[in-house]
């Protein structure tokens, strides 16, 4: 059953937390996992929740945010132990996101971002193939990321869609990167590129090109290009309907240069883990499982009259509305199992059976936190579409998922009809 404490103040002057999304008893989580996931959640719910209608009305980053993550050790999250993070798998990482989300969609999806460039850099790329001398390199040189942030709170972006099909991995990305002395020169733009002009480096996804070579997938690099570089500008503007606080403008690299250190990856390991870590790009989805928690949480309250700053009216007597309530239980419940078993099955070289599932959860997470929270508008009638209340904004942020590359809805569908039908390399002759 996943009915949710009231948010009410207890005799020691603090919020009486929610009940975790994911029960750790019930989904077999060990104690340190819970430990860091109720730290994702109290700081989200009371911290992050106060906030979440200003960034959203003004269209501005949660910088005080991101110094309260840095402060309760979450900027590190994915960052191992030994490098001073709290070494997070791909497992606690989605459902601490998950708690966040519930709370700010904007912070969520851009701390994804953030989170990445120590996932993928991290845990994933400890699974993939290198020899003795590039995983000491890559050692060395990830050793210094994770110190800007542990210690200094470095923030990391990660800009990945141009407008093309690059993002989905359909192509090489048009960003370029050319080799020189010391490093590179990179070329290119990067659009929806959340945190722009607020990231302290941008995790760029780049194709290394030598002079007179043709773009290829296989030479994506994947650099943390400096904020102040000179030849990186931020432009345009940013009105959008929902994940307003993500800042995502365009961002311009005109003839900068990036030192060889500044490589998140090393050559060829962006393209491995793509190839055999496909759970690597389903890390926008934990947002969205947070809101759809959001979505059931509201209507619960408004429906027992528990929501802050209203009235004490009760609405839960109506056959009506309970069976609404039931419906948002039960596609909840579907959304966070599969979910659940998908974000638990990430790994190299999973099975066809667990990508498809994926796939399957990527789809069900994105439309479905957006039904979810039509529903609720519908069961919770016209008040609770006041600004003035969190419903109103978890419709809009909602409905932006299952628009987000790589896995947008879209690819979703096409990709588990295609490989549930074909298995590789089969062709209709």
């Amino acid at each position: 059953m996943t009915m949710q404490v009231s948010k009410t103040i207890g005799s020691t002057g603090k919020i009486a937390l929610d009940a975790p999304i994911f029960d750790p008893v019930a989904f077999r989580l060990s104690d340190e996992q819970a430990g860091i996931i109720a730290r994702a959640r109290e700081i989200g719910q009371s911290v992050f929740a106060g906030r979440a209608a200003t960034y959203d009305r003004e269209a501005i980053f949660p910088t005080e945010n991101y110094r309260d993550l840095h402060r309760v050790g979450l900027l590190g999250i994915a960052v191992p132990k030994k490098h001073g993070g709290l070494g997070a798998n791909y497992q606690t990482y989605a459902l601490a996101a998950a708690e966040i989300g519930r709370y700010c969609g904007a912070t969520a999806l851009t701390w994804n971002m953030h989170v990445c460039s120590t996932l993928w850099s991290g845990p994933l790329a400890d699974d993939l193939d290198m020899d003795a001398e590039t995983r000491a390199e890559h050692e060395r040189r990830r050793a210094v990321h994770y110190k800007r942030i542990v210690e200094d709170g470095a923030i990391y972006s990660q800009p990945f869609s141009e407008g093309g099909a690059a993002a989905a991995g359909g192509v090489a990305f048009g960003t370029e990167a050319k080799p020189v002395e010391g490093g590179w020169i990179v070329n290119g733009k990067k659009i929806f590129a959340s945190l722009s002009g607020h990231a302290d480096y941008y995790g760029v996804l780049c194709t290394e090109i030598e002079e007179g070579e043709k773009a290829s997938r296989r030479n994506t690099l994947y650099l943390a290009i400096p904020a102040k570089s000179q030849g990186v500008s931020v432009v345009g503007d940013w009105d959008p309907l929902g994940m307003r606080g993500t800042v995502s403008r365009t961002l311009l690299f005109k003839d900068v240069f990036v030192p060889d250190d500044s490589a998140l990856m090393p050559r060829g390991v962006y393209f491995q883990a793509a190839m055999r870590w496909p759970h690597m790009f389903l890390t926008l989805s934990p947002t969205y499982m947070g809101l759809a928690q959001a979505a059931y949480d509201f209507t619960v309250r408004y429906l027992r009259g528990e929501v802050p700053g209203m009235p004490p009216v009760k609405r839960r007597m109506y056959p009506t509305k309970q069976i609404a309530v039931a419906q948002m239980q039960i596609k909840l419940e579907q959304i966070k199992g599969i979910w659940f078993q998908a974000v638990t099955e990430a790994r190299a070289n999973p099975s066809k059976e667990q990508v498809l599932r994926a796939y399957a959860a990527q789809y069900s997470v994105m439309e479905g936190a957006n039904e979810l929270a039509a529903l609720a508008i519908r069961t919770c009638g016209g008040q609770a579409m006041l600004r003035s209340l969190p419903l109103e904004r978890i419709y809009r942020d909602s409905r932006c998922g299952s628009l987000m590359l790589p896995w947008t809805a879209e690819l979703c569908l096409d990709r588990i009809g295609r490989e549930a039908l074909y298995e590789a390399g089969e062709a209709d002759d």
